[in-house]
C-alpha cells in the first residue's frame, strides 16, 4: 500500500484498515508457528503497511502536512581515474619495452 493511497483514506477507513491488517498479521504469525507459510514475506509487508498507517495517523494528529519535494536532477556516474591511469601506464611500459 502506497503512502499516497493511505493519505487519501479518511480517519474511520484508516482505523479499520489498521485493525484488519493487525488481525491478518496475528493469523499469519499464529499459522507460521505450526506450518510453513506459502508467502513468508507477507508478514514483513503487512508489518510495514501497519507502520505506514500509524505514521499517517500520527501526522494527522500532529497536524503535519506533506509537501512534495522537487526532484533533483540525476547525477552522472563518477569517472574512475585510477583505472584510466593504470591503463595508460601499462600501454607506456609495453611501448618502451618493445
Amino acid at each position: 500500500m502506497k503512502a499516497e493511497e493511505i493519505r487519501s483514506l479518511d480517519e474511520t477507513e484508516l482505523n479499520g484498515r489498521i485493525a484488519e491488517l493487525e488481525e491478518e498479521r496475528f493469523r499469519l504469525k499464529f499459522r507460521s508457528a505450526s506450518e510453513a507459510l506459502e508467502e513468508p514475506l507477507r508478514l514483513r509487508s503487512i508489518r510495514k503497511d501497519i507502520a505506514r498507517l500509524h505514521t499517517v495517523r500520527r501526522e494527522r494528529a500532529l497536524g503535519i502536512t506533506r509537501v512534495a519535494a522537487p526532484k533533483a536532477p540525476a547525477k552522472k556516474a563518477p569517472v574512475k581515474k585510477a583505472a584510466a591511469k593504470k591503463a595508460a601506464a601499462k600501454k607506456a611500459t609495453k611501448a618502451s619495452g618493445r
